[in-house]
Formats: structure tokens, C-alpha cells, sequence
């Protein structure tokens, strides 16, 4: 169901505070837990934000491909394996931060202008088929929300390890 424009508004707001979002949860981890990871397979604190850049860079360009190409197609990626491949522990933790807010302050910038009808604009996303401009405000208004909780819910997993 297509948002009302006080919706999107509201969505417009979450996109932009969630670098804020994202910075807090960070800073709540001191550095030595930052790369302790909850499990093999999970993400550590470091590579939870170095995921957030690589996400936030994917998801500029998706809605500037929706907004300003017809019937563009929208790349999926694996995150797991980018992780892993990209070696997100040999990256700076503070240069993924740094982009994060730069990527999502220009892209707000950007979707606090679009027209209304523009939000309906549709490509195919090469994983989930149809992708309007709307689908992906609704994913990413969230994304750091829900990252930012990951790494509460991390540094948690790591004090209950660390105790004594």
C-alpha cells in the first residue's frame, strides 16, 4: 500500500536520523568488543558498520537508478559474502562511519525534493522482482534503525561473555 505523504515524510525523518541512530549504538561499545563477533557466522560490531557503507553506497544508487532511469534493474548482492570477501575487519571502522552519514545526508537532501508521483517509479530488483521508489523508502528507512539494534543486542551478547 503506497504511502500517504505524511507516511513518507515521517520515512524521509527516519532515513536521516539513522546515522545518529547507528553512531549512538557505536559508541556505546568500547573499542574491545568492537570486533568480537557472537558467533562465526555473525557479524561483529566493526563489520556491522562496515556493512552499513557498503549498503548505504548500494542503496544511493538505487534510488538514483529508480528516480532517474526507466525501468532500471536493481543489483541484489550477497552481504554475508561481501563481508568475508571485502575483509571488513581490514577496514576503518571510522571511514565506514564517515561514509554512512555523508551517503545518507546527500541522499536525504535528494528525497526530501522528489515530487510525490516520482515515488512510484518502478525497476526490477534482480532477488524480489517489482521495486518501486517507495519499496525502497521502506527498507531503508529502517536499515540503520535495525543495525543500530544489532549492535546493542551484539555488545550485550559480549558483556554476558566478558563478565568478571
Amino acid at each position: 500500500m503506497p504511502f500517504s505523504a505524511e507516511e513518507r515524510a515521517l520515512r524521509i525523518d527516519r532515513y536521516a536520523r539513522g546515522p545518529a541512530l547507528l553512531k549512538e549504538a557505536l559508541d556505546r561499545v568500547p573499542e574491545e568488543a568492537r570486533r568480537w563477533k557472537p558467533s562465526p557466522e555473525r557479524w561483529s560490531v566493526h563489520e556491522i558498520v562496515c556493512h552499513c557503507a557498503d549498503s548505504e553506497t548500494n542503496g544511493a544508487g538505487r534510488i538514483r537508478y529508480l528516480l532517474a532511469e526507466e525501468s532500471p534493474t536493481v543489483v541484489g548482492y550477497d552481504e554475508a559474502h561481501w563481508a568475508r570477501a571485502l575483509d571488513y575487519h581490514a577496514l576503518p571502522l571510522d571511514t565506514a562511519f564517515q561514509c554512512v552519514a555523508a551517503v545518507r545526508a546527500h541522499t536525504a537532501a535528494l528525497i526530501r525534493q522528489v515530487p510525490g508521483g516520482a515515488w512510484s517509479r518502478e525497476g526490477r530488483h534482480t532477488e524480489s522482482g517489482p521495486y518501486k521508489a517507495e519499496d525502497w523508502l521502506r527498507v531503508y528507512s529502517e536499515h540503520l534503525e535495525k543495525h543500530a539494534g544489532q549492535i546493542d543486542r551484539t555488545y550485550q551478547a559480549w558483556q554476558a561473555e566478558h563478565k568478571g
